[in-house]
């Protein structure tokens, strides 16, 4: 285990979490020869559940940021021509009726399989970095350092403790204490949904027999119903479709999941089709395409007050865990990797300076996550026809869709460096503040 580094590196930086976002964060540090960085994953090698992901235009920027566009364009999926340019198309749920799309000029649906881009972005890790079998089970913190612990015996001592160990973060618990803060736990949206993943060919062919059109498979779609609502597209280099089918539970304000109910199970073929029986022709020849579904109990993280105590910082889903309604959830974490990683490769953060720049981070960070999370969940209400003003009448929905991610997308994460670095120039020393023209 790497003992506490030699005052040769400016920062020792312990990363816990081998997610997208921290070997994305991990990477970019790498390439910064004064920083000791280590990465301590729980599972016994990199792994990601085999799911799509789709990514803004506010996301590619972040991967672009990061250094990694070429590692990710080898993979992505996007839309054939002439729907490049399409997010996603907005359908009726019950007749295919087109209404509307929502399009991110550029990028499109910019679409992967999670396992495949945690691959292309672990190939860029240097050697040495990454630990495995190292959960975290408690974090400590002194003036001068924080210690991680692992369920090992095995503890890292360095200069900050950055958690990025998603929705279930035992690093969060250090970081709001339950005694001063209560528990704070993931939440059962109300939503559940479920995952397959469909040959294109497969699904082409069982929509042409339904009478629908083949085009439906590889441009991306949304669905929309009452309490309800599918979206496709396509990953693996538009070889399989990813489809994902939702339904909500609005019976009552908060929902809670059957006692000792996993939140991830599979059922059966019967029961996804009883779901959505009576739903178009084309989302029938979707879901019978679908002979093994797993059900996914889709959870959230409340708003937290802060994601930071002292040398001990949460980011990604560890701070802002939120439901995939928007497709933003690693798009935060990325732009967390990318804002993080700025400010802490500086010259002049290091290990007296690093507290200040992590609650800066914070502060430019903290109100966007948070709203991140609050519209992902409002979303998952606009599709299924709950949305608060708009409800089923769909010229207002119409005109929802076609701009509620306008503020999300039209976001560079640069501006948050850049915002860092002159909230740094006021409250640091003259040396750290000359940053602010780098």
């Amino acid at each position: 285990m790497p003992a506490k580094p030699t005052q040769q590196k400016r920062l020792s930086i312990g990363i816990v979490g081998g997610g997208i976002g921290g070997v994305a964060f991990a990477v970019a540090l790498s390439r910064e020869s004064h920083l000791d960085v280590q990465l301590f994953e729980a599972a016994p090698k990199f792994s990601e559940i085999g799911a799509g992901v789709s990514f803004g235009p506010n996301a590619v920027k972040a991967i672009q940021r990061l250094g990694l566009e070429a590692s990710y364009q080898r993979i992505a999926d996007s839309s054939p021509a002439p729907f490049e340019d399409v997010w996603f198309e907005w359908r009726r749920g019950s007749d295919d009726t087109y209404l509307t799309a929502s399009l991110a000029p550029g990028v499109g649906q910019s679409s992967v399989h999670r396992a495949d881009f945690l691959d292309a972005i672990v190939a860029n890790l240097p050697e040495g970095i990454a630990h495995f079998g190292k959960r975290c089970v408690e974090v400590k913190q002194d003036g001068d350092s924080a210690t991680a612990y692992f369920d090992d015996g095995t503890h890292f001592t360095g200069d900050v403790i950055i958690g990025f160990d998603g929705i279930k973060s035992a690093v969060r618990r250090h970081v709001l204490p339950p005694e001063q803060y209560g528990e704070i736990t993931p939440f059962w949206s109300g939503t559940y949904a479920y995952r397959g993943m469909i040959p294109t060919e497969e699904l082409e062919a069982a929509l042409v027999a339904k009478g629908g059109e083949k085009r439906l498979a590889l441009v991306p779609q949304m669905y929309l119903g009452k309490d309800r609502h599918i979206l496709t597209f396509p990953v693996k280099q538009s070889q399989l479709i990813n489809v994902v089918a939702f339904i909500t539970d609005r019976s009552t304000s908060s929902p809670t999941l059957p006692d000792g109910e996993g939140w991830v199970q599979a059922v059966s073929q019967e029961e996804l089709l009883d779901v959505f029986e009576g739903w178009s022709p084309s989302c029938q020849a979707i879901l019978e395409c679908i002979t093994e579904p797993t059900r996914w109990a889709l959870h959230e993280l409340p708003e937290l007050a802060h994601y930071l105590r002292g040398r001990v910082l949460i980011v990604g889903d560890a701070a802002h865990a939120l439901v995939p309604h928007q497709g933003a959830g690693a798009g935060q974490a990325l732009e967390d990797a990318y804002v993080l990683a700025s400010l802490l490769s500086d010259e002049h953060c290091d290990r007296h300076t690093v507290s200040d720049v992590l609650a800066v981070f914070e502060q430019v960070r903290h109100a966007r996550t948070c709203k991140v999370q609050r519209t992902s969940h409002e979303a998952g209400n606009v599709y299924e026809y709950a949305g608060v003003g708009i409800g089923d009448d769909e010229t207002k929905l119409i005109e929802n869709l076609e701009t509620r991610f306008d503020w999300l997308w039209n976001h560079d994460p640069h501006d948050d460096v850049t915002a860092a670095r002159e909230t740094l120039a006021l409250v640091t020393s003259p040396s750290l503040a000359d940053q602010s023209v780098k």
